[in-house]
């Protein structure tokens, strides 16, 4: 049961008066319900109280606010730390994930990538994308890549730079510009996959096609949908800080990508792949043993935002499970989870469940990443379109403590 609190005891954890606490929850900024049956009390949300109490204390000293919601450790995720900046796009409570209100799991069991995206950038949920958006850039100009995150990089590096649809700032244009650089992205994938680009195919069907994996297109749509935003991750918050100065679209997605390739952010899929690929050789327990050792924890297992179990990757094992039930990576995959229950109370996150995907589908372990950028790059725009439309500038300040 939720916690609440009466009238008197909000209105003295906040130091308000009653009128101004009713206006709170008018605002949308408190949660009431009725009191006790028989009276005409209301009950406020208890946790929406603390949350209002933390708000007003990081207006009153910015420093430690702005320094307990950037730092963002561990501990003070799981315990809550005041959010450093207000969004409509992304809820993660009580082990949910919803995109706009909409249940994230739901989507992607029936949804598209594109529905995703359209509802993301728009807030509409029967809003469709003008797809297909040929990029017309000529995508050879820029240097052959050896990965493909490397030509992700250049092709954004390049379309900032001579698209001239990127300098058009006006917010009716967003979705549609959002939507060409969504699509630049997956051409750039089949480009260096050495085939032509194939816009009139849904996104998830243009991966399988660039993956030579048909069968797996739907896998990698319920991949697209799960991984396409996560609230203000660190790519993402790299995103929205390009976006506040003014970047386009592509430079912002360019920002985020950047921010991604990091062990701590989403090369985290990179040790699972390592360990899932060890314990197809071997045993499990060794496995984990030597990729704990070699990442510093156990990779693929744990989130602080979700204690209680990833939703993302319980969904997307299960679909891949149910793909291919008796696949030698879907028998170590279980073998790995298995072992390490024993051990720990850790739950698998979307890292494992990443590289559980790739390796069924014979493709390298950096493909988990580009398969996290691609799906990612709906979220990443998401955050700079309502960046724009908020006209933040997002310019912390940093506390002095070197020598006077």
């Amino acid at each position: 049961m939720t916690a609440s609190l009466t009238t008197a005891q909000a209105c003295d954890q906040l130091g308000v008066k009653p009128a101004t606490l009713y206006a709170y929850v008018s605002r949308g900024l408190l949660r009431s319900v009725p009191g006790p049956a028989g009276t005409r009390e209301r009950r406020y949300n208890a946790a929406d109280v603390q949350a209002l109490t933390d708000r007003r204390a990081a207006r009153r000293d910015p420093q430690a606010g702005v320094q307990a919601a950037v730092q963002g450790s561990l501990d003070g995720l799981r315990g809550g730390v005041t959010p450093i900046l207000d969004s409509a796009l992304t809820r993660i409570e009580n082990g949910t994930l919803a995109y706009r209100g909409v249940d994230a799991l739901n989507l992607a069991a029936t949804a598209t990538a594109e529905d995703v995206a359209a509802l993301l950038w728009t807030g509409d949920p029967g809003a469709r994308l003008t797809l297909p958006l040929r990029a017309r850039l000529n995508l050879s100009r820029h240097p052959r890549a050896s990965t493909p995150l490397e030509a992700l990089a250049y092709a954004l590096t390049y379309a900032g730079a001579h698209d001239p649809d990127a300098l058009d700032t006006r917010p009716e244009n967003g979705p549609r510009q959002a939507a060409r650089v969504l699509t630049l992205l997956h051409a750039t994938a089949e480009r260096h996959a050495g085939l032509p680009p194939a816009p009139d195919l849904p996104l998830h069907a243009r991966l399988a096609r660039t993956w030579s994996r048909p069968d797996a297109a739907d896998l990698l749509r319920r991949a697209l949908i799960l991984l396409a935003d996560h609230e203000l991750n660190v790519s993402t918050f790299a995103a929205r800080v390009t976006a506040s100065g003014g970047a386009s679209l592509a430079h912002c997605t360019l920002a985020a990508l950047s921010a991604l390739q990091g062990p701590r952010h989403g090369l985290g899929a990179l040790h699972a792949h390592d360990l899932l690929s060890a314990a197809l050789t071997g045993d499990a327990r060794p496995a984990l043993r030597d990729a704990t050792r070699r990442a510093g924890h156990t990779p693929g297992f744990g989130h602080a935002l979700y204690p209680c179990g990833d939703p993302r990757a319980t969904a997307l094992l299960a679909a891949l499970a149910a793909h291919s039930p008796g696949h030698p990576v879907t028998q170590a995959t279980r073998a790995v989870i298995h072992a390490h229950a024993g051990d720990t109370a850790e739950t698998p996150n979307v890292d494992l469940a990443l590289a559980a995907l790739t390796l069924t589908l014979g493709r390298p372990a950096t493909d988990a990443v580009t398969l996290f950028a691609l799906a990612r790059a709906t979220g990443w725009l998401a955050h700079a379109l309502e960046t724009r439309a908020g006209g933040q500038f997002i310019r912390p300040r940093a506390r002095y403590v070197g020598p006077v």
